[in-house]
């Protein structure tokens, strides 16, 4: 499931980048990777859930972490939905994507460093 829920994230990731670039450009086809973007947000809560039962069952001493790692994602997750939604109504999303970067950083750093179920 680890491996599912890295590739979610990486499809955001991309999916962010492509959205962004055509509503930039004033393409409606920036609407419609925008709703692919969102089913991914289905994908990547889907597999941390999993994820989370899997660590749950574990009983393992970093609880605390696992809690910030979560909300983390879930900054993330809401960071990503509004630069988006700030771009298509062309309203700047400098604060956005400074936030996106921060959860972002903690979220890798959590997932891959400091928790024991990563790749």
């Amino acid at each position: 499931m680890t491996h599912l829920h890295i590739t979610a994230w990486a499809l955001a990731l991309i999916l962010l980048i492509v959205s962004y670039a055509l509503y930039k450009k004033g393409s409606k086809a920036g609407k419609i990777v925008h709703m692919i973007v969102r089913l991914d947000y289905l994908l990547i809560l889907y597999s941390g859930g999993d994820l989370f039962a899997q660590y749950a069952a574990m009983d393992f001493p970093q609880l605390g972490e696992l809690i910030v790692k979560i909300i983390a994602g879930l900054w993330a997750i809401t960071a990503i939905e509004m630069i988006l939604v700030k771009t298509s109504k062309s309203k700047p999303a400098g604060s956005f994507w400074i936030q996106f970067i921060i959860a972002l950083i903690i979220t890798i750093v959590l997932g891959f460093v400091r928790l024991p179920l990563s790749v």
